[in-house]
């Protein structure tokens, strides 16, 4: 679970540049920060689903 955590992690350190230059009107950048919010969204779900079996297990 952990694992995931940092992942994400990771995953949001490295699009910050990205994230800023789609800020400025960079569209390529926009391009590599819309990919990346789809990743972040496969590694949020994965995770979401690792604490609520981690959840289920103790009952």
């Amino acid at each position: 679970m952990l694992d995931l955590y940092e992942k994400l992690q990771q995953q949001v350190a490295e699009v910050e540049q990205d994230v800023r230059k789609a800020a400025g009107g960079n569209r390529a950048a926009g391009t590599r920060v819309r990919k990346a919010m789809q990743e972040f969204k496969a590694t949020a779900q994965e995770l979401r689903t690792k604490v609520l079996e981690a959840r289920e297990d103790d009952h």
